[in-house]
Formats: structure tokens, sequence, C-alpha cells
């Protein structure tokens, strides 16, 4: 059994919290005594999340930050937002994530699963860092989509748009990005780390059109529930037993080996130095 470090007073900023897997860690943490400061998109959603926060604890002011994640200058503005809000964030949750069904490319000229799956990871744990508690942890929400996938620097963009080698691209950098980011957090006490949900009952599935709809409602036939899904990410988020632990992917409460290409530390190296890039140019 998992020991659960004392939440109560901890600020924990999360995306992707009006539905799914992070509305119920939302819900768990708060109940366990934290604060929850949300950056999400939809205003009715977010303050039914709110309101159901404000049920579980009347005490604390959960917050919400609106911003559209697949864009870097909203990601960039909800950091800000929420920096001249909060002098200390203990846990950081990147959660909010997509799968399209064709190619789209935002107004900034980034292929949309790529920039809402990894760069919102990337820019809003950058303008977030500043204020990062000394023993802070960040969990970022990945999965063993990221099997298939391979990591080709000029193809990060998925010109060839196919929706599930974009999607399990995106995830594989979710793991790279958690190996750098941990190896720039070395020497100090933050650790990062990531972990995959399981196929899980949500709003992921909803409104796929024709053929991909279909198979999106057969696969949800055998889905876990959204309290299953959320387990590994509170337990990454709260439990004692993963202090100190950093740079791991998660499955099941457990440690789990990705593939080889998501352990190069080259390809990690990589992609950190063009988000970067992307990233003082959004």
């Amino acid at each position: 059994m998992s020991r659960n470090a004392s939440m109560q007073g901890k600020v924990v900023v999360i995306t992707g919290a009006t539905s799914g897997i992070g509305e119920k860690a939302a819900e768990r943490l708060a109940a366990m005594g934290a604060r929850l400061v949300l950056v999400a998109r939809s205003k009715e959603r977010s303050e039914a999340t709110l309101r159901r926060l404000s049920g579980i604890a009347p005490e604390a002011k959960h917050r919400v930050h609106y911003a559209d994640l697949s864009l870097m200058a909203e990601t960039c503005r909800a950091a800000r937002e929420i920096v001249a809000i909060e002098p200390r964030i203990d846990v950081l949750i990147n959660n909010a994530g997509a799968l399209f069904s064709h190619r789209r490319v935002t107004s900034e000229g980034l292929e949309q699963t790529f920039a809402l799956n990894h760069m919102s990871y990337f820019g809003l744990t950058e303008g977030l860092r500043g204020v990062l508690a000394p023993d802070a942890r960040i969990v970022n929400t990945a999965s063993e989509a990221h099997r298939n996938a391979r990591f080709h620097l000029e193809n990060l963009q998925s010109e060839r748009y196919r929706p599930f080698r974009a999607y399990g691209l995106s995830k594989l950098c979710n793991i790279l990005f958690t190996r750098e980011l941990a190896r720039t957090f070395s020497g100090t006490r933050v650790t990062v780390n990531c972990f995959h949900p399981g196929v899980v009952a949500s709003r992921f599935f909803d409104n796929k059109p024709g053929a991909f709809g279909l198979f999106f409602q057969l696969v949800a036939l055998f889905a876990i529930s959204t309290e299953k899904g959320a387990k590994t990410l509170v337990y990454l988020a709260s439990s004692e037993d993963v202090t100190g632990v950093t740079g791991q992917y998660f499955s099941r409460c457990r440690i789990k080996k990705p593939t080889p290409e998501a352990r190069n530390d080259r390809s990690a190296g990589e992609l950190w130095k063009e988000s970067a890039r992307l990233y003082a140019s959004g």
C-alpha cells in the first residue's frame, strides 16, 4: 500500500482537469487537502469542475486560468498569470492532450497534436519554473502509445499525417521531455516523472468522425474507469513512496521500462533544443 505524503496546503497546477483522469485526480487531491489551480479552455466545464472541488474542500480557494494550450502565446500568458498570483507551486501536472482525426496546424504554424500534447508541457513548465517549490513534483501524462513511435527531429510536425502515429510521437516526446527535464533539475530535490494511465473511458473518445469514431467506440468498451486511470497520477503527485524518484516512466504505480527509443538521451537533448527554440519564438 502506498503512503500518501500530506497534501494539506499544497498548491497543485493541473492541465486537462475538466474531464477524464485529470478531473478525478483533481478531486482526489482536493480531498487530500491540496489547493487546485486549473489551466483550461472551456469556461463552462471549468466552472463545473470548480464547483465540485469547492464542494469537496470548501475552505480552499481553487482557481482557474483560461488558455488554449495548443498555442504557445496563450500557454505563456497563463503561466505569467499564475506566477503573478502563486508564490509557490508544489506539484505541476501536465495532463492536457488529444488525438485529432485530421492534420491541423495552429495559428503559430505547429501541428496541433505536437503543439497541445508536447509543447504545452514544455511551455507551461518553463513558464512556472521560477516558482516551483524546492521539493516540487512534476508529473507528465504519457502513454503506452509511444511504443510504436520513432523519433525523427525533422518529422515532429507529422507532415505525412496519420492520427495514431502523430499521437504516439507526441507521447514519445512526453517521455523524452521527462528524462531531459529531470536532468536539468539534477542536484535539486525537484522530481519529474511520467506515466501511462491505461486506456480510459473519457471525453477522449467523444466526437470522433466516421470509421475513426466507430473504432473508438469499440475501444471504449474495454476501457477502464477514470478513477482507475487517475490512480497513478495521484500516486506520483502525493505518495511518499516516490520521494526522490525522478526521470522515470510509470504504469499501475510501478516503474516500467519504456522503449529504447524513449530512453535515447541524444533524442531527448535534440527535442529539448527544438522545443526551446519554438518556445522562444512563440
